[in-house]
């Protein structure tokens, strides 16, 4: 204790001696403080008198959605102001605030997050964390980083990892529930848009109103861009655009993870001005920030403080300050508080202090910075604790929670017909927009197309042209597929984009599957036609219409199976360089199991002849491909004898003397292209979906032993 108290003392002055030039603003004349009165209004910058502290009162009523939400005057050691601390904000003696909130209150009790690690789950990420969220409010969870904050805002959300533990109870309007679809929303960190859509286009599919409740007007026409394009969006817009899709289901609570992230001081205002607007209307606001401006700090009206999962304050935003000037900590005049919270707690500082420790500015020494940080966080872990704060949010779990409100109900869902039909078009508008998704594959498709046909051009009809054009027809579909690897990058942001929206239940992998087939079907044939005609006449095949229409229909159906492949390597692995290392392995077994190089029937031992060369699907393609050329067909030899197709093309190639052979080949090819995307169902399913419902099973099943206990 006394090492606790003479770093206090040591840090109090340093604070005092910091503030102390007559050049700064005497602290009598600064306070950040609400106007009388004005208990959700920003912190203004003016002198003010010493008011009694006011804690909320709030009484969930029976048979609605409503909360009121009363003054009681409660924390007698926050009357005390000490130099240089900021007062909580009161409500003159008397008077009452009473307003009706259609929302939720969230209360999480106890709450303890383990990470497994090599053995077993030991690493604490959150520690007994208590806290409550109510309607018409913000709360923020704020610490350092690698504090637990984004796993306390998952926790509370239901929407931890698969690698994680949670131990405790959340508490929605008072039960111990899930929430349903449509109740809340959860934003991500890390912004995942379609850049090739409109603001508002993008928010059409969901709902027009969430443009106007975001601020999004003035650019609701432009492009979100950021991807393939130079131009788009500002951070800030493509935040708060991410933010308005899930306000599209008006959710009762709002998760979100860390909005103001890479934005600048102004974007960031006018980012908590809206969610401030927004939370007004009854929508209750967790968030994570690491830290924030003054005026920002202003618009917050909790605050969850954590520090190595450590909770070390849960209160009203100024209680926090009054919170460390009680620990010896007080704020320092012109400095933003958050600021302030986060070098007294941030164990980096230690780093710059061990390198500043024989350094000198030209004022003297680092004063500011010789505090140990593991001090002040066991200090002000411990004047918490002890504080009457922490009972008062004991008191308040308590209410919330004593007597359960109303049930949230899950909000309908458009039909899957509707929602197939939706998001259809919007692929294609998608698909329509981005150059690198099929237009550049047409490009590279019509360039390599001219380069084969005029190589192998020329030929004849002659018994010498079969091998020539066998290998054309080889190169050609080989070659195409290889080449379709240019789409993955505009794959891999589609998936992302399903992922993000299956995460908050507003797609489903079947739903995703069926939109994006039927949008990728007209860009196929695009390709596929002007391909396939070009490559037909350079080589001088049969001039027959119905043989020609057979080719472009093969190509078609390798393509569309070429995609579902690439469909099942991105949804494993969603990076551009190992979805791409693993296409072009895999086109280059496929290609050497395809019976050019060494007849099928010849192919050595049971993993070359099966399963590689029967889920080659290049070999089924060429092999119609020659069939459709050859069976029918028969070539002199000499003058006197003659051989059919089948003869000339055995030692080529390996196909059927059957008519109906090419079909056979088409159909297997349309059962491959089905195959891959049920794979594809599969593994997004128990990569997204399954996770959840896992989930919330275990979740229930904690609930259920913790009740029986």
């Amino acid at each position: 204790m006394e090492e606790i108290q003479s770093q206090a003392d040591n840090y109090r002055s340093s604070s005092s001696s910091a503030s102390s030039p007559a050049s700064r603003v005497p602290s009598s004349n600064f306070f950040y403080l609400r106007k009388p009165g004005s208990l959700r209004q920003p912190i203004s910058f003016e002198d003010s008198p010493e008011w009694e502290d006011t804690d909320i009162d709030v009484r969930v009523e029976e048979g609605g959605d409503s909360i009121n939400i009363a003054t009681t005057p409660v924390s007698p050691s926050l009357s005390k102001l000490n130099s240089g601390s900021l007062p909580s904000p009161p409500l003159p003696e008397g008077a009452t605030a009473v307003r009706k909130i259609a929302g939720a209150s969230v209360v999480w009790k106890d709450l303890t997050v383990t990470i497994k690690g090599k053995r077993k789950y030991s690493d604490k990420v959150v520690k007994s964390s208590n806290g409550y969220a109510l309607p018409g409010t913000i709360t923020v969870i704020m610490g350092p980083a690698k504090s637990g904050k984004s796993t306390l805002l998952r926790a509370i959300a239901g929407r931890l990892p698969h690698s994680a533990r949670m131990y405790g109870e959340v508490f929605v309007n008072g039960a111990k529930s899930h929430m349903p679809y449509g109740s809340y929303g959860f934003v991500e960190r890390e912004i995942t848009l379609i850049g090739s859509l409109t603001v508002r286009e993008f928010l059409y599919y969901s709902a027009l109103h969430a443009i106007h409740a975001m601020s999004l007007d003035d650019c609701s026409n432009k492009l979100i861009g950021g991807y393939c394009y130079m131009k788009g969006l500002s951070n800030g817009e493509r935040r708060r655009v991410s933010i308005a899709r899930e306000l599209v289901m008006r959710p009762h609570i709002l998760f979100i993870d860390e909005p103001l992230y890479h934005l600048d001081s102004v974007s960031a205002l006018l980012m908590m001005v809206t969610l401030k607007k927004l939370a007004s209307t009854g929508c209750a606001i967790i968030f994570t920030i690491y830290q924030s401006s003054t005026e920002v700090f202003g618009l917050f009206d909790r605050i969850c403080l954590l520090s190595n999962g450590n909770t070390l304050f849960f209160g009203e935003t100024l209680a926090c300050l009054q919170h460390f000037s009680n620990a010896g900590f007080p704020c320092p005049i012109m400095q933003s508080p958050s600021d302030h919270f986060l070098r007294a707690i941030n164990t980096d500082f230690d780093k710059i202090i061990a390198m500043c420790k024989n350094w000198q500015d030209d004022n003297g020494d680092f004063s500011s910075v010789n505090m140990d940080t593991a001090v002040a966080i066991r200090t002000l872990e411990a004047t918490y604790k002890s504080s009457a704060d922490a009972a008062a949010v004991e008191t308040m779990i308590l209410r919330l929670t004593e007597k359960e409100g109303p049930v949230l109900k899950s909000k309908g869902k458009a039909g899957t017909a509707t929602r197939i039909a939706v998001l259809t078009w919007r692929s294609l508008l998608i698909m329509s927009r981005e150059w690198k998704y099929y237009w550049l594959r047409l490009i590279l498709y019509m360039i390599f197309t001219l380069s084969v046909g005029t190589v192998f051009s020329g030929s004849g009809h002659s018994l010498s042209s079969v091998v020539t054009k066998v290998a054309a027809i080889f190169v050609f579909v080989s070659f195409t597929a290889l080449l379709s690897i240019s789409g993955v990058p505009a794959v891999i942001k589609e998936v992302e984009v399903y992922t993000s929206e299956e995460s908050n239940h507003h797609l489903g992998a079947l739903i995703f599957l069926f939109g994006q087939l039927l949008s990728s079907i007209p860009f196929l044939f695009l390709i596929s036609i002007p391909s396939s005609v070009v490559f037909y006449f350079l080589i001088g095949l049969r001039d027959e219409f119905s043989l020609l229409m057979y080719f472009m229909l093969n190509f078609f159906m390798c393509l569309l199976v070429n995609d579902g492949l690439m469909l099942v390597v991105v949804s494993l692995s969603r990076d551009v360089f190992w979805s791409s290392l693993t296409l072009v392995s895999v086109q280059v077994v496929m290609m050497l199991s395809a019976g050019y190089f060494r007849i099928r029937n010849a192919l050595p031992g049971p993993v070359w002849t099966y399963p590689i060369s029967y889920i080659a699907f290049h070999a089924y393609s060429i092999q119609g491909l020659l069939e459709n050329e050859y069976i029918g067909t028969s070539f002199a030899v000499g003058q006197v004898r003659t051989i059919s197709g089948y003869q000339a093309l055995r030692s080529a190639y390996d196909i059927s003397p059957d008519k109906n052979s090419k079909w056979q080949n088409l159909l297997i090819l349309f059962l491959m292209a089905v195959g891959y995307r049920i794979l594809v169902f599969v593994v997004l399913y128990f990569r997204v979906g399954k996770k959840k419902s896992l989930h919330n099973i275990f979740k229930c099943n904690r609930d259920t032993t913790n009740n029986a206990r």
